[in-house]
C-alpha cells in the first residue's frame, strides 16, 4: 500500500482534493508516509522562499554582440561540421546509411552461408594415383626445366666433342 501512496504524494501535496480518501487516510495512519509528506512540504516551502537572481541590465546587449560575432565568424571546416553533427545532431540522417550497411551485411552473410559468395574454392577430388601416373604428372609440370637441362647437356657434349685434344 505504501508504494501506491508514495506515487500519489506529489498529488496530495499539490492538489489534495484529487487524491482518493483511502490514500489520505493511509498517510495519516502510516508514520513513514506522513514523514515523507512533511519533508515534501518543507521542500516546497523552501522553494517558495527562493527568488530568481536579477538579470544584468547589459545581458541583452552582450548576448546580441555575441550572436553577431558568431554569425560573422568563418564557417567551420567540413570535418568540424561533421563532428558537430555527429555529436549534437539527431542522427536521423544516418538511418538510410545504417539500413544499407545492415542489408549489405545480411546479403554477404547469407550468401556466404548459402555458398553463393564464390569466396570458397571448390573441393578437390582426392584420388589415389599410381606411382607411374604421379611421375608422368611431375614430368608434365616440370617439362620446361627438363628441356633446359637437356639443352645444357647437349652444349656440354658439343664443347667436349669439338675440342682439339679428342683422341680415343
Amino acid at each position: 500500500m505504501c508504494r501506491k501512496v508514495k506515487a500519489n504524494l506529489p498529488d496530495l501535496l499539490l492538489a489534495p482534493k484529487s487524491v482518493p480518501a483511502e490514500v489520505r487516510a493511509h498517510v495519516e495512519s502510516c508514520a513513514e508516509c506522513g514523514k515523507e509528506l512533511r519533508e515534501l512540504e518543507a521542500t516546497m516551502a523552501l522553494l517558495d522562499t527562493w527568488t530568481a537572481p536579477e538579470v544584468s541590465p547589459y545581458f541583452d546587449t552582450r548576448m546580441a554582440g555575441l550572436m553577431r560575432e558568431e554569425q560573422q565568424a568563418a564557417p567551420a571546416g567540413w570535418l568540424e561540421r561533421i563532428r558537430a553533427r555527429m555529436l549534437f545532431g539527431n542522427h536521423m540522417h544516418m538511418r538510410p546509411l545504417a539500413a544499407a550497411a545492415l542489408a549489405l551485411i545480411v546479403a554477404v552473410g547469407g550468401g556466404t552461408y548459402a555458398g553463393f559468395g564464390g569466396f570458397s574454392k571448390p573441393a578437390q577430388v582426392q584420388t589415389t594415383a599410381s606411382p607411374v601416373i604421379k611421375d608422368l604428372q611431375s614430368l608434365d609440370e616440370n617439362a620446361q626445366v627438363f628441356q633446359q637441362l637437356n639443352s645444357m647437356d647437349q652444349q656440354d657434349a658439343g664443347d667436349k666433342g669439338g675440342g682439339a685434344g679428342n683422341s680415343l
